[in-house]
């Protein structure tokens, strides 16, 4: 993880970046994918199991540790990914789309990619093609998700103090 800026300097980044975009739900409810989630977007207890719609509510401070256990999980996967070293932004930006589009997704999208190839100006644009998502059997802009990406972009672009 010598290309990972740590954890506990990301994470407090990308977590209001995260719930804000999530948003949070006490009830178990269907994601635009139809996968029963919790909280901030959960589909899976730190434990493993899967979220199902039968769950009991949980509490925000609840929800809140199960993103951190997540946001944990995924910076693991991610991080051995990265050839380059990321700044606290870049991370804390790659994880917040990480979460969001699952880490196969990131390991095979073109801003991993440019980012290892040093092209950065490049991958801070690929967030921006993350911004569909299937509806009707069509790919169609959310506007939830661009707004995301941009923010995400955003970030990644962002200096350290």
């Amino acid at each position: 993880m010598a290309n990972w800026p740590g954890d506990s300097d990301v994470f407090p980044l990308t977590l209001p970046l995260i719930k804000q975009f999530e948003g949070f739900r006490t009830a178990p409810y269907k994601d635009s994918a139809g996968i029963p989630t919790i909280g901030y977007g959960t589909i899976l207890y730190p434990n493993g199991k899967s979220v199902t719609m039968a769950d009991a509510a949980i509490t925000e401070s609840q929800a809140t540790g199960f993103l951190a256990a997540q946001m944990a999980l995924k910076s693991k996967i991610i991080a051995p990914m990265l050839q380059k070293t990321a700044t606290l932004h870049q991370a804390a930006a790659m994880l917040s789309l990480a979460y969001n589009i699952g880490t196969a997704g990131f390991q095979t999208s073109s801003v991993l990619k440019k980012f290892n190839l040093g092209d950065i100006p490049g991958a801070a644009d690929a967030f921006l093609l993350w911004d569909k998502a299937t509806v009707d059997g069509q790919h169609v802009v959310i506007a939830g998700l661009h707004n995301r990406r941009v923010a995400e972009r955003t970030i990644f672009l962002t200096a350290d103090a």
